[in-house]
């Protein structure tokens, strides 16, 4: 069709104008390109294998001195914080910002830990947009809409990696297993992808925890006759999810007696309950910004752990808020 120039890898063809003479034949061109986030992805977890080589694993930690129960596992669900948001009082009621942000984040997994009980297993199912933006610009990556950013990515990376380890080494402290779940949200879907493979790298020669590594934005968990599924809900949310849930993991789906699926993204809470599965839209921790309130967006900001047994499915919640904490 007369298109005569390609575009470089990572990018893909928007759009192809051409224009021709009298004679029909072609004059010029001009060819709109578009970054290929799948690709991008691709590449970035490349980088990111070769960068964890250099990695020096973390050695094993002690395992807690008390009787943990095999048969339970705590969850403890942390989405949407937005590390490097900046909100004013002013306009969304509250303030956030980095250092807010970690006391908070650190605060509350802190109180979710010491009220769980002695599970064998902790689940810390960070659920997505852990990062405000996604790259040296704070903007979103889809639609590169500006953002209310507090301060420089380089500062925002430090501080989510360390928030991260901090809250490994807290459920380690009292849980014999630590399962980590880093899942792409809208906001960092690239950050995603190297943040996965940098901590299991780090976590390397730790046997007690396991990390989640996925190209895919959607995750799964089997505990016993219990499944557990991760999802950010930027793609899909409520009921469109369970069936994609139940193709991209037919085998977990199929095997267990209790399915129960976790999303953010909207920061408020609802629940659906939909045939083979219950699924849980979990709130944010952090303040509303200026685009949340000038769009009247409402809810209420808290974090859940969610008790789940092998044998019986969810059998415990306890929710913490901010308040609890400041």
């Amino acid at each position: 069709h007369d298109m005569t120039s390609t575009v470089p890898d990572t990018f893909v063809v928007k759009g192809v104008s051409t224009y021709y003479d009298k004679e029909g034949r072609p004059r010029g061109q001009w060819v709109k390109s578009s970054l290929d986030h799948e690709r991008w992805g691709e590449i970035l977890k490349k980088i990111a294998s070769g960068m964890a080589d250099s990695i020096r694993p973390l050695p094993s930690a002690p395992a807690p001195i008390h009787q943990t129960n095999p048969d339970l596992l705590n969850c403890f669900v942390l989405t949407d914080c937005h590390l490097g948001m900046l909100a004013w009082h002013e306009e969304g009621g509250q303030n956030w910002n980095l250092k807010i942000a970690e006391r908070v984040i650190e605060d509350v997994f802190d109180l979710m830990v010491t009220s769980s009980p002695a599970a064998e297993t902790a689940f810390i199912a960070q659920l997505g947009d852990w990062l405000h933006f996604d790259g040296l610009s704070p903007i979103t990556p889809a639609s590169g809409h500006v953002l209310d950013a507090d301060t420089s990515y380089a500062k925002v990376i430090r501080a989510g990696t360390r928030q991260i380890r901090r809250l490994v080494s807290h459920a380690l402290e009292s849980h014999e297993k630590c399962v980590l779940l880093l899942a792409e949200g809208n906001h960092d879907d690239s950050s995603s992808q190297w943040v996965q493979v940098m901590f299991e790298a780090l976590y390397e020669k730790e046997p007690r925890v396991e990390v989640i590594v996925s190209a895919k934005p959607f995750y799964g968990y089997k505990h016993g006759d219990t499944s557990l599924f991760f999802h950010h809900g930027h793609k899909r949310r409520g009921k469109s999810l369970a069936p994609v849930l139940a193709a991209e993991f037919r085998q977990m789906w199929g095997s267990t007696k209790k399915s129960y699926g976790h999303t953010g993204h909207l920061h408020n809470e609802l629940e659906e309950g939909v045939p083979g599965i219950k699924v849980i839209q979990h709130p944010t921790l952090a303040a509303r910004d200026a685009y949340a309130a000038r769009h009247g967006f409402v809810s209420e900001r808290q974090a859940s752990a969610l008790t789940y047994s092998a044998r019986f499915g969810v059998v415990g919640r306890d929710v913490v808020t901010p308040e609890m904490v400041i």
